[in-house]
């Protein structure tokens, strides 16, 4: 049996690559245990632990566009847009379901703005702990739950690979990464990601000062997440590294989901020599020899985090 741990990171409309990541896995007859996801990738690891096959998750993003997704609502705190669509796309497709009803053991990331922690969501309604995941800062509004407020686990977590091995200690975990190499970063050219939803203007708006220098800020704080990617790669160590081309995809841009896919799904299709690799008695054997290394623990983690 080709086992398997997923830790799916953050990346905008990036995130359909994921799809196309768990489409080759199950064609290849990986048999994925357990999953867990930051920003993007918690909505992909949400609706596949509830039982949504590759293609329907893929059917239920095709519905939605951008002017319909990142709608506010009149109560929402500060930020550029909302994220109106995106609750109702998620209610009409896990309901009020609980984290103890999913088919899979799941997480995700978030992060309290108040206490600089990084939390673990594994407890409660799903639907409240992919949207306190998804709300990049500034970007979209906090999200209020218990009394703490929330933000995006990208912050401090872009791919949550110690989550993913705590769901299932003896397994391997497979990374899918959505930014590039910090030392690739020269061949990145992303349009501003924050107007995407607004082409009617785009050409405009894109030519104020105001938006030149949020677009400077937005590629500056994504240098910062790519970097912190790479540390806590080199850090937590997953399993096998996928890495779907999609360096040129902006935050909030329009895309065609079954294009974007494709990228995951080639991404997986290179890694697949590795991931056999790993899944087989050798790479059972590096697990259980691979002495624990103690720089894993000075990361906070919540009264959440699975045990």
């Amino acid at each position: 049996m080709k086992e398997i741990v997923l830790a799916l990171g953050g990346g905008g409309t990036k995130g359909g690559a994921h799809i196309g990541v768990l489409r080759v896995l199950e064609r290849e007859g990986f048999n994925i245990r357990a999953v867990s996801g930051t920003s993007a990738g918690a909505i992909c690891a949400s609706l596949y632990a509830f039982g949504y096959s590759p293609d329907e998750i893929q059917r239920l993003m095709d519905k939605a566009t951008n002017a319909s997704l990142f709608t506010r609502n009149p109560s929402d705190g500060p930020s550029w847009s909302g994220l109106r669509g995106i609750r109702d796309l998620l209610q009409d497709a896990l309901g009020d379901s609980r984290f103890e009803d999913l088919r899979l053991p799941c997480a995700m990331t978030a992060v309290d703005l108040n206490t600089a922690e990084r939390l673990v969501l594994g407890r409660g309604r799903v639907i409240d702990a992919v949207m306190a995941s998804i709300a990049v800062p500034g970007v979209f509004p906090p999200f209020e739950m218990d009394g703490r407020v929330l933000v995006d686990g990208g912050v401090m977590d872009p791919v949550p690979v110690g989550v993913a091995r705590s769901l299932a200690h003896s397994l391997p975990v497979a990374a899918v990464v959505l930014s590039p190499p910090i030392d690739q970063w020269a061949g990145v050219n992303q349009p501003p990601s924050l107007l995407g939803s607004l082409p009617f203007l785009q050409k405009y708006i894109s030519q104020l000062r105001f938006s030149q220098a949020l677009n400077i800020f937005m590629r500056s704080v994504d240098i910062g997440g790519a970097l912190l990617t790479e540390l806590l790669l080199e850090i937590e160590k997953p399993d096998v590294l996928i890495r779907p081309a999609v360096q040129q995809i902006g935050l909030l841009d329009q895309v065609n989901i079954a294009d974007v896919a494709r990228l995951g799904e080639r991404a997986a299709e290179h890694a697949l020599p590795e991931l056999n690799k790993v899944v087989g008695w050798q790479g059972r054997l590096r697990r259980t020899l691979r002495p624990r290394n103690p720089t894993e623990i000075h990361l906070p983690y919540s009264a959440d985090f699975i045990e």
